[in-house]
């Protein structure tokens, strides 16, 4: 009777329980990933980071070929790093 009193049905009390299950389980995934890629980095150290950057530069390069703009990028192994500062 308490629960019509706020236009509440007894199965949404479930819903919420499940939500919150749902929820839970999901920060406990999201955990075990931030863990999972703290061990990857600790064992390849910097082959790992680099091979990110590898993958970054293969998909601008594959990105940049197939636009129909020119497209002019400056020289050096510092292209990547002040990306943000160019855009301000």
């Amino acid at each position: 009777e308490r629960a019509a009193q706020f236009g509440l049905l007894l199965d949404d009390i479930s819903i919420t329980e499940q939500s919150r299950q749902a929820n839970v389980i999901a920060v406990e995934g999201d955990a075990r990933t931030a863990d999972l890629i703290g061990k990857a980095l600790d064992e390849a150290g910097g082959d790992l980071i680099e091979l990110r950057r590898i993958e970054a530069a293969d998909g601008i390069a594959n990105h940049l070929s197939k636009s129909r703009n020119s497209v002019y990028l400056p020289h050096g192994p510092q292209i990547l790093f002040n990306i943000t500062g160019a855009m301000q």
